[in-house]
């Protein structure tokens, strides 16, 4: 994909949530991943730890990058957290290489679990 399609689609995903959510600012990256994560978490909106944002924006990481190997469904834990297993090493080095990744990944994410978005 190009630079700039990739941005332009990128930047279509921050107006979809920015709509949905009907907030004033465009979110960024770790506000999406934080969003990914409560989804993929499941218990809805609620008062989160600062540790849990943190957690949950690793399960939104392992959750994008899970199609491509890089982390294995392991299951959840009691609490109904979900966990992962490391698979393939990442390969991709550079905070710009990784950040385009992501990019890519939450732009599928959005195109395959939001039928109205696009």
């Amino acid at each position: 994909m190009e630079e700039w399609e990739l941005d332009f689609l990128f930047l279509k995903v921050r107006h979809y949530i920015k709509d949905k959510l009907g907030v004033k600012e465009l979110p960024d990256m770790r506000s999406i991943l934080f969003l990914i994560g409560v989804q993929e978490l499941g218990t809805g909106p609620k008062e989160f730890s600062k540790e849990e944002k943190q957690d949950l924006m690793h399960i939104a990481a392992c959750r994008l990058l899970e199609d491509d190997g890089y982390y294995e469904f392991k299951g959840r834990d009691a609490d109904g957290w979900p966990h992962w297993n490391v698979g393939i090493p990442f390969k991709t080095k550079g905070v710009k290489e990784q950040e385009t990744l992501l990019k890519e990944k939450m732009i599928k994410y959005f195109r395959t679990n939001n039928p109205e978005f696009e």
